[in-house]
């Protein structure tokens, strides 16, 4: 709770105020921009995180959890301010992180299972580990991304530059 009650404040240092050179910039053209995390967060708050946890809690393995789509972002922040997303992202946190106190999550409630479409059997507790590594994985995209910026600039000191190094491959392009 500690780490995903601050997502918004990092992503709102981050990204508040800056021009689209910066929300808009990509390591390739199909990967996501700072703006698309922001987007993919949002949708996260509002058909991932807690639906599932309730799914776990309701109905244990017996309902799969409904497939994401990792680009259904798209919709919610076309035409959209960063700001105006910013303030929709702290919004939908605040009331997951009240829903998440709300669940009763004692010891048996996190070893309870679900079902992931793609990976199988997950507990409670793997999905709220996840959720808080998922926040600081796409933070750390979102500052992977904008200092790629730089990947040419700084001439010889990227060698001294571990965020401008080759990364290994994601199987998700998106990341």
């Amino acid at each position: 709770m500690e780490v995903l009650g601050r997502t918004p404040a990092v992503l709102t240092a981050l990204l508040e105020g800056m021009p689209s050179v910066w929300l808009e910039c990509r390591e390739s053209p199909d990967a996501f921009s700072p703006r698309d995390v922001l987007g993919h967060l949002i949708f996260g708050e509002m058909t991932d995180w807690i639906p599932r946890a309730r799914i776990i809690l309701e109905s244990g393995e017996a309902r799969p959890f409904d497939p994401f789509d990792r680009r259904g972002h798209q919709p919610l922040i076309a035409g959209k301010p960063v700001n105006e997303l910013l303030a929709q992202f702290a919004a939908l946190r605040r009331d997951n992180l009240a829903a998440l106190r709300a669940l009763p999550l004692d010891e048996r409630a996190l070893e309870a299972a679900g079902t992931h479409p793609e990976l199988g059997r997950v507990t409670m507790r793997a999905l709220l580990a996840t959720w808080v590594a998922h926040d600081l994985g796409h933070i750390s995209q979102i500052v992977r991304v904008m200092a790629s910026r730089y990947r040419e600039d700084v001439g010889a000191w990227r060698a001294y530059l571990a965020i401008l190094q080759p990364r290994a491959a994601s199987p998700y392009p998106l990341n």
